[in-house]
């Protein structure tokens, strides 16, 4: 939803007349898939990681579409039919795996389909995005595109515009000191930001009490998401160490914390990432998790711009090897540089607009 929000602001900034929705898939899918994503993929990549990781590489060897998934598609196609015929959009823009497989099967039942663009939100990409016709990808980098290209898609269709995020993560800011006193964030300690993703996965009560042990005079913010369990789990490790902890549910300024802080500790979804390269906050990955965080993770790490911690007692040394270092963390920003895509949104937007030239002036993202 970040992603097709990003891709939003920029059609309306691009073009102000044009008219641009953004549709939740899943809303349309069967009650079955809803209870599958939610408590499904939450719970086993919880309690048993391992078979979600066996899950998701044995789905990226299948050669065809299986038969529970094929359903599932033409299911929520049907149910899209009305939406999409109120709405007429010259362009369907996917953010998601699931809706550009919705949408490729949309193409196969109606002759009245528009285009589609497929957005990969990840550092790597899977098969279940791969679609014969859907019109456009655009992914986050050429290694991806080679990917696609050696299963079938036309090199030519795959745009490598980099992950779109939020413009204001790659605004530079000239007064750090003035960003942290509106936030009321301490000037005379180095801000750690730790983030557990939107639905607050992730350890962050192991990392605060890491970073209890550094020696170093710090302030954290944590961003917990949506989960109020997280943010209780956070609070109660809150009052055991000895530095000032600042805990946050769902923001909508994220761009502002990062820009603020010395050092990021998070999970390496895909649009955390990206925002964070735009940004050049300095990052730490702690636990991905498996499948796409993994591959995320492997890109990032082997391009020196994150720094993958796979022990709780190695937290410490990594986190004072930035923060104790201005050349280490110059480094790392100098090679988040070399990746960073600020503008992907923008060049999304373009193709979206280049699409629908001759629609109706309204998209669906």
């Amino acid at each position: 939803m970040a992603a097709a929000s990003a891709v939003r602001a920029e059609l309306t900034r691009l073009d102000p007349q044009f008219e641009s929705t953004v549709l939740d898939s899943y809303k349309y899918a069967a009650s079955v898939v809803s209870r599958v994503v939610s408590d499904g993929y939450i719970g086993m990549v919880k309690t048993i990681p391992q078979m979600y990781r066996f899950l998701y590489d044995r789905a990226e060897q299948a050669t065809e579409v299986g038969p529970f998934r094929a359903w599932i598609h033409q299911f929520t196609a049907a149910n899209l039919r009305p939406a999409i015929q109120n709405l007429r959009p010259d362009v369907v823009v996917c953010t998601h795996a699931f809706p550009s497989g919705v949408m490729a099967e949309y193409k196969k039942q109606f002759a009245d389909a528009p285009p589609v663009v497929g957005v990969v939100t990840d550092f790597a990409v899977h098969r279940f995005w791969m679609h014969d016709n859907i019109d456009r990808y655009a992914v986050a980098t050429p290694e991806m595109r080679g990917v696609m290209a050696a299963h079938g898609i036309e090199s030519g269709r795959i745009a490598v515009s980099g992950i779109p995020i939020g413009s204001r993560f790659g605004e530079p800011v000239r007064d750090i000191e003035a960003l942290r006193a509106r936030r009321d964030l301490s000037r005379d300690r180095k801000i750690v930001l730790m983030m557990g993703g939107g639905l607050g996965i992730g350890p962050l009560s192991t990392v605060m009490r890491a970073l209890d042990t550094i020696g170093i005079p710090v302030c954290a913010v944590v961003i917990v998401g949506r989960s109020s369990r997280s943010a209780d789990r956070v609070l109660e490790a809150a009052h055991t160490v000895s530095y000032p902890v600042r805990v946050l549910g769902f923001v909508g300024n994220v761009a502002d914390y990062m820009h603020a802080a010395n050092i990021l500790i998070t999970k390496p979804g895909g649009l955390t990432s990206a925002e964070a390269l735009a940004a050049e906050v300095p990052m730490i990955l702690f636990k991905p998790l498996p499948g796409q965080e993994e591959r995320n993770t492997r890109y990032l790490v082997e391009r020196h711009a994150a720094l993958r911690v796979r022990r709780a007692k190695d937290l410490p040394s990594a986190i004072a090897s930035f923060l104790g270092s201005a050349q280490a963390s110059n480094a790392m920003r100098a090679a988040m540089r070399s990746i960073a895509k600020p503008r992907a949104a923008q060049e999304i937007a373009e193709i979206v607009i280049h699409l629908a030239a001759s629609g109706n002036e309204e998209a669906i993202a």
